[in-house]
């Protein structure tokens, strides 16, 4: 079984959760260290505005972004402490994302997508093309080949 890092897991889960608590705090920092003024108040605001949204980046894609492990005869999705187990005739469709250096899998009989890292950084092929040469990427080529997957 081949899996990505859980350093870049736990980094790219949880990297808006802290841009936002830093917005936060630089928008506290404003408000309170300085007298209360339009100005002030105004970037504060601004702060506290991007923190919203950077927080809501995460909740969106906390749910999403998982830890895959890929083998040759199963996919395992870690699913807290629980490993989720599904063969690849179950698998609808895997593709790369372009310019994100992430998979998207589709599972039969499964509402939404999950996205999870490859075991090694994908190059670019030719520009805008990416192409997993890792041993994970391998184990996914011969099987969408196999099954006939997009």
């Amino acid at each position: 079984m081949v899996e990505a890092s859980p350093v870049k897991f736990y980094f790219a889960k949880y990297f808006f959760l802290a841009f936002s608590i830093l917005q936060w705090l630089a928008a506290a920092t404003i408000f309170f260290r300085h007298p209360f003024t339009a100005k002030t108040f105004f970037f504060a605001l601004v702060f506290i505005t991007i923190g919203m949204l950077a927080f809501f980046f995460f909740l969106l894609i906390t749910e999403k972004v998982r830890r895959v492990a890929v083998g040759k005869n199963k996919i395992v999705v870690t699913e807290g402490d629980r490993n989720v187990r599904f063969a690849w005739p179950e698998v609808k469709s895997l593709t790369i994302v372009p310019f994100v250096n992430l998979y998207r899998l589709k599972l039969k009989g499964k509402k939404g997508c999950i996205y999870f890292f490859p075991s090694q950084n994908i190059d670019p092929a030719f520009g805008l093309l990416s192409k997993d040469t890792s041993k994970m990427g391998d184990i996914v080529q011969k099987r969408k080949k196999e099954l006939g997957l997009k």
